[in-house]
């Protein structure tokens, strides 16, 4: 994997680190010349992380998702829920941040120059090959036998 600094402000921001020896996830700081402030139920904005990341490996890509604190506490999302990076992309890293707080109730989301507001996650990735069936079920499945799963809906499970 290839990083490629844009925002030489991220060494001293300590740009590239884990936040602990078992964190899963890269931290990616916020590359901003001036505080943003984040409006409750805004459209989301853009915010440059100052890399780009050249995969390469197609048995690999990387998801950018919101850290966790910032986004239970603070209401701090990804406006496309998680990010995927192709192993092909070699543009500037993009982070979508949403303010996920009612309109009128919540406040609003302060993001300072140099902030950890994302983390970069790196995972193998399957690409299976496609068998086409024909008809409602799959004969190999044993579903018919016991009727269809799945013919209830989405949720049709229950929660326990």
């Amino acid at each position: 994997m290839r990083l490629r600094l844009l925002d030489p402000r991220l060494r001293g921001w300590g740009f590239p680190r884990w936040g602990s020896p078992g964190a899963a996830g890269l931290d990616l700081h916020a590359c901003l010349d001036a505080p943003l402030l984040l409006e409750p139920q805004a459209p989301p904005t853009l915010i440059p992380a100052g890399v780009s990341v050249r995969i390469g490996d197609p048995a690999w890509c990387g998801f950018v998702f919101p850290r966790s604190g910032l986004g239970h506490r603070e209401g701090l999302v990804l406006g496309n829920g998680t990010g995927v990076i192709d192993a092909d992309y070699e543009g500037p890293l993009l982070i979508s941040a949403w303010n996920r707080n009612p309109a009128g109730a919540g406040a609003a989301i302060r993001i300072e120059p140099g902030e950890r507001i994302a983390q970069l996650v790196f995972t193998r990735v399957t690409r299976p090959d496609f068998a086409w069936i024909e008809g409602e079920a799959d004969p190999d499945s044993g579903a018919e036998a016991e009727g269809l799963r799945g013919q209830g809906g989405f949720g049709s499970t229950g929660r326990r």
